[in-house]
């Protein structure tokens, strides 16, 4: 079962598109793309988990699920770099934080 969370796809809203697409972008701000790569979850018409999600325009967002333009490698790299981008702004902005603490005793990204 895919991890599905409302909350945490309104935050594409909040941020403006991380695509731009030249020739395509319209730019403001977006709505939730899913990643369309079975390592984060797509399989058939099952869509990614949602945290796996880029902010992106209507037309951007239209270009990368079924445009013709980009092949599916180019579309993926794409959606790799919007994804960053929208992770990225979202700290930023302080939509996203930690809260709690580690329970395994050391800091993420130590080495066990």
């Amino acid at each position: 079962m895919n991890y599905r969370n409302r909350s945490l796809l309104d935050l594409a809203y909040k941020v403006p598109c991380a695509f731009n697409l030249p020739g395509i972008c319209e730019g403001g701000m977006g709505e939730p793309a899913h990643s369309n790569q079975s390592r984060h979850g797509k399989g058939g018409a099952l869509k990614a988990h949602d945290c796996f999600f880029a902010s992106a325009c209507r037309s951007c967002h239209r270009e990368i699920d079924q445009g013709r333009t980009m092949s599916r490698d180019e579309k993926f790299e794409a959606w790799n770099r919007a994804y960053e981008r929208t992770v990225l702004e979202l700290w930023r902005r302080g939509l996203v934080e930690v809260s709690g603490r580690c329970e395994a005793g050391y800091l993420l990204g130590d080495a066990a």
